[in-house]
């Protein structure tokens, strides 16, 4: 088994997710007492949100790429970023580890393809749906991406940062992301995509109306995949 380092803790709800999905599909898969082999670099949410409020991204990119170097002096093979919006930090990350990045959208991508959704609504942070460095990779796959209205954007910003991010999961919120789950059914919209990872714990993904992709789930079963395919080495060495 490959060791996998996490950076974590935007949030640390997500980060909890991701731990216990890629333990308990190792333990499905290998059987017995086995456990993932993790590192994980856990930063503090509130200084690097309020950078990425303020717009300083150069400061909140070097938050990150020090997590991912600490984690490529623990001896991990390669990095997963626990978090859509922190993934457009992904590049410079591989860069200055010189270890492969796992990427959330790819995967997700993937299946979406598999499943022939062309057409799909992401819901995530004000910064995912606003800006283009994840939609566009969804959109260089084929598949044509659904703007949320204005204010939907910042109600699901608000519920990500005010409530999930602390760990907080209010019933209004729930009924607030079913009623925009049925009007982006009304645009003909394919699936949603959670591309944040903290809002499966508000949306229920197999009780709506479209079908509903948490990037949160598909990017730690990828991680497993990798995880457990033998390295190069491993390769020559057999």
């Amino acid at each position: 088994m490959r060791k996998l380092g996490i950076i974590g803790g935007t949030s640390w709800n997500s980060t909890a997710l991701y731990y216990d999905h890629i333990n308990r599909e190792i333990a499905r898969r290998l059987g017995g007492l086995s456990s993932a082999r993790l590192a994980i670099e856990s930063i503090d949410l509130a200084p690097y949100a309020a950078l990425q409020n303020s717009g300083d991204l150069d400061e909140a990119e070097r938050i990150i790429v020090n997590a991912g170097s600490c984690l490529k002096a623990s001896g991990v093979e390669a990095i997963l970023i626990a978090s859509n919006t922190s993934n457009r930090f992904g590049s410079a990350v591989e860069k200055a580890t010189g270890l492969p990045l796992l990427g959330i959208a790819e995967p997700t991508i993937a299946r979406l393809n598999a499943d022939g959704r062309r057409r799909v609504a992401l819901l995530g942070t004000r910064y995912v749906v606003t800006e283009d460095f994840l939609s566009q990779q969804y959109e260089s796959a084929g598949i044509e991406v659904v703007p949320c209205a204005a204010d939907w954007i910042m109600t699901v910003d608000r519920i990500i940062f005010g409530e999930l991010a602390k760990g907080i999961v209010r019933r209004d919120s729930q009924r607030a992301l079913k009623t925009l789950l049925t009007e982006l059914s009304r645009q003909k919209v394919d699936a949603v995509v959670l591309a944040c990872t903290e809002l499966v714990m508000a949306v229920d993904p197999r009780a709506n109306v479209l079908p509903v992709y948490d990037t949160t789930e598909i990017h730690a079963r990828s991680a497993v995949d990798w995880m457990l395919t033998p390295s190069e080495d491993a390769r020559a060495a057999a």
